[in-house]
């Protein structure tokens, strides 16, 4: 019996209805090969979610797409398995028999047979996972809100063979400067997951706050969890204003186990990162006989870079194995993350214990003293069968040789890195940071400053030409990173991801020679709508007009006018009338007096962007 309903599952695709052309379904990230065929299949009453038994991952898989339909339907679907089946009516079957290379592990392929089931295959489970991503995202969005009870459920009748770009697909929270709770973390990662992202990079300790729980320093969560205050506004504002209230939190290590194990069954990898040698402020207030003055230090209340780091005597590296041997044990994953960057060296120079740890090891200066040290760390990651990964600033000094490297001042590091043979993850500030402004910085929440809009975030491209074919296998993937010095509330998170995270999502699983901007502007609607399903606060910024203007010193304003747009036509007026496509045409900029009122409206294929 089994045989033969996947050969009907072949078959499919032979009596297939006429294809139309395949830009009709609004999945992110764009699929590798797809086709939409005419008309639709009807989810309701007696369709059922079938597994491939005996596979306790495809059966939990089952309950979840089928939990996800009945939550938001009159009807329940029922889970079955595929050795009970006698005869396949409008269903969704769930296998691993695609044995097809081409496909990789997470690859997956949606087929349908003579409109009646649907079936989501793939060479192993993490496949299908993926497959029923994209398969919710051919759902109306309302699928997803709390309230919804629908009798019918119309799904196009698709084809899509899919696979992912590169193998390292991460998404980064940093908690330390804010502290995000345990159920938070779980929402991230279903958003990583509803995007096919792999790993995420859980940024654990800082100067501001040290937030996971090591049985042996019980003082890192006592004391450095903690700060007795926060600056507010603007690192940089005079005078400093501190908002005098005690800020902290930490994880236990069973929620961390708590927060693994989900990671896991949504097929995601955590990358956790203790901070060394430098952004230490918070464990040497813990543990002061660790730095090179013997302190007294205090958790950081302010933001920035600390001249205050480890120091390099014996006694930081025992305690530094001992903490990466908890680590270790916490997270299964292949890397531990050791920061490494913006280490500066003022206390190093005049530190005896580093002036004679170099003497005695023969190095010539402290950046080589600051490879020594990362070297020296890598052996006891080694040793715990993980390898380092490191801000790009580990390349100074001579790179450990089993490092890989997150390139974030740029790609030069990145470059460098793959040039020696060593694996890379891409994660340029100019392109990956999504604590940047978005939008005018005049109109938008409080942020650390930059702007990376969506459109530069989706042309973001991980492998630079300067890397030839055998260099260039060295680029892992990419990662944008989530740093929170201004971003206090799930909210504020959640604003400055979506729909920026759909973008770096794209760059990451879909050929470069497949994306189009254009075709994702026009995906974005449906996921604007998912996002308002699941009632996270987005950033709804690429339809609205930048509009930027300085003086010439002569009573007048120069004005620029930027759109991201794909065929958006730009009108203004300056007499306070609503713009329309009578208007006059916004070309390179405008020279107006600085009273004239400007008013401006964006229309593409003759509709008014709203």
């Amino acid at each position: 019996m089994k045989k033969s309903i996947m050969l009907l599952v072949l078959l499919g695709l032979l009596f297939s209805c006429k294809r139309n052309a395949p830009d009709q379904i609004n999945i992110i990230p764009r699929p590798y090969k797809y086709w939409a065929s005419e008309g639709h299949i009807k989810i309701t009453e007696g369709t059922r979610v079938i597994y491939e038994d005996p596979n306790p991952e495809l059966r939990l898989m089952a309950e979840y797409l089928a939990s996800v339909i009945s939550n938001s339907s009159s009807f329940v679907v029922d889970v079955e398995p595929l050795s009970k089946i006698k005869a396949m009516g409008t269903d969704i079957l769930l296998v691993t028999n695609l044995n097809d290379s081409i496909y990789g592990s997470e690859g997956y392929l949606i087929q349908h047979n003579n409109r009646k089931f649907f079936s989501i295959q793939g060479n192993q489970a993490i496949g299908v996972f993926h497959g029923i991503q994209s398969f919710l995202q051919l759902f109306d969005p309302a699928i997803f809100k709390a309230g919804t009870k629908k009798d019918v459920w119309e799904i196009p009748v698709v084809y899509i063979q899919d696979q992912p770009r590169f193998s390292y697909r991460g998404m980064h929270l940093d908690v330390s400067r804010h502290f995000f709770p345990v159920a938070f973390i779980k929402k991230y990662i279903d958003l990583l997951a509803f995007y096919k992202y792999n790993y995420f990079h859980w940024h654990l300790t800082d100067d501001q706050g040290w937030r996971i729980g090591i049985k042996q320093y019980p003082r890192l969560t006592e004391i450095g969890s903690t700060r007795k205050e926060t600056i507010v506004g603007h690192q940089g504002n005079e005078p400093e204003v501190f908002d005098g209230k005690a800020y902290g939190g930490f994880y236990t290590r069973e929620e961390i186990k708590e927060v693994v194990g989900y990671a896991a069954s949504k097929y995601i990898t955590i990358v956790p990162e203790i901070e060394m040698p430098g952004h230490a402020l918070a464990a040497l207030s813990a543990y002061p006989e660790l730095g090179c003055t013997g302190g007294p230090y205090e958790t950081a209340t302010r933001w920035g870079v600390f001249d205050d780091v480890f120091c390099t005597k014996d006694e930081v590296f025992v305690f530094l194995e001992n903490v990466l041997t908890e680590v270790a044990d916490l997270f299964p994953g292949p890397y531990i993350h050791i920061g490494g960057d913006e280490v500066p060296k003022t206390r190093w120079k005049v530190c005896k214990a580093c002036q004679l740890r170099m003497k005695q090891e023969g190095l010539h200066s402290e950046e080589e003293l600051q490879s020594y040290f990362v070297q020296r760390i890598e052996k006891i990651v080694a040793a715990r069968g993980k390898r380092i990964i490191g801000w790009d600033e580990i390349l100074e000094g001579g790179l450990a040789p089993n490092a890989t490297v997150m390139s974030w001042r740029g790609t030069e590091g990145g470059i460098a890195a793959a040039r020696m043979g060593h694996d890379v993850i891409m994660t340029p500030g100019s392109h990956c940071y999504f604590d940047h402004y978005q939008f005018d910085r005049t109109t938008e929440p409080l942020a650390i400053g930059g702007l990376t809009k969506l459109s530069k975030v989706y042309a973001f491209e991980p492998v630079p030409d300067a890397l030839n074919n055998a260099e260039s296998k060295h680029i892992l993937g990419a990662q944008a990173n989530v740093w929170t010095e201004y971003l206090q509330q799930p909210d504020d998170i959640s604003y400055m991801i979506l729909p920026r995270m759909a973008a770096m999502a794209e760059v990451n699983w879909t050929p470069s020679d497949k994306r189009n901007w254009e075709n994702f502007y026009d995906r974005l609607p449906v996921h604007f709508a998912l996002y308002d399903a699941w009632q996270l606060k987005h950033c709804k910024a690429v339809y609205a007009p930048m509009i930027r203007s300085k003086s010439d010193g002569k009573g007048n304003k120069v004005v620029k006018i930027e759109t991201e747009i794909p065929g958006g036509i730009i009108y203004y007026t300056t007499d306070q009338s609503a713009p329309t496509l009578q208007s006059a045409v916004f070309a390179d900029s405008l020279v107006l007096p600085e009273a004239s009122g400007l008013k401006v409206a964006i229309y593409r294929n003759g509709q008014k962007i709203e």
